[in-house]
């Protein structure tokens, strides 16, 4: 059984891990075998919100899927988060045609005292630009899950729309670095935020 097909049995077989706030760096153009560590700082201003902070480990397996995960923490009502994900190209940035990939989680995190296991899906949709001489990668993704209350055996279902940018940071001394900025939109029953990320590579 290959690499592929492991990491799918994983990722639809533990309802203890979780997506983090943010898509992170899994559309960037990463190269193979590449790995990132982040540092982001979380901001949700809707109801129950509050700062935080997460780290993630984002690792490109081969030309198609991007896995990231990691743990994260925050004041207000949602206070931790346990997640891990794939990211599944579907079409590559190409001259014109925009990159179109489909990013599957799963999740377990605590919202306004409740443990909640998820699992989400993730259409997105990115393009690279040059912006005034330095390449930076645009991105839409319309974040869907179902998550079920610990408690009360119950299921709801949440929407985002999660607008962002990434890129390596254009200052002299620090290119190797690559910067996140999103905000996310509320459309159902979920919550609104912004989050920005540096991502360290590790090889």
């Amino acid at each position: 059984m290959n690499k592929i097909k492991i990491l799918s049995l994983v990722l639809f077989a533990i309802p203890a891990l979780s997506y983090g706030f943010g898509t992170g760096v899994s559309t960037y153009p990463i190269m193979l075998d590449k790995k990132f560590i982040s540092g982001e700082f979380t901001g949700v201003t809707s109801n129950g919100g509050g700062v935080g902070v997460q780290g993630r480990y984002t690792q490109r397996l081969n030309n198609k899927v991007v896995v990231d995960g990691g743990i994260g923490m925050a004041g207000g009502q949602r206070t931790s988060k346990v997640f891990a994900g794939a990211d599944f190209e579907l079409y590559p940035d190409y001259q014109r045609q925009p990159r179109v990939s489909l990013k599957t989680t799963l999740m377990n995190s605590k919202e306004f005292t409740v443990r909640r296991n998820s699992i989400g899906f993730s259409p997105t949709v990115s393009k690279g630009f040059s912006f005034w001489g330095h390449e930076a990668y645009p991105f839409v993704a319309l974040p869907y899950k179902v998550s079920l209350d610990s408690d009360s055996k119950t299921y709801e279902t949440q929407a985002n729309i999660n607008m962002g940018i990434t890129g390596n940071l254009p200052f002299n001394g620090y290119r190797h670095l690559t910067g996140t900025l999103e905000a996310s939109v509320k459309l159902k029953d979920s919550y609104t935020g912004f989050f920005m990320g540096i991502s360290y590579p590790i090889n």
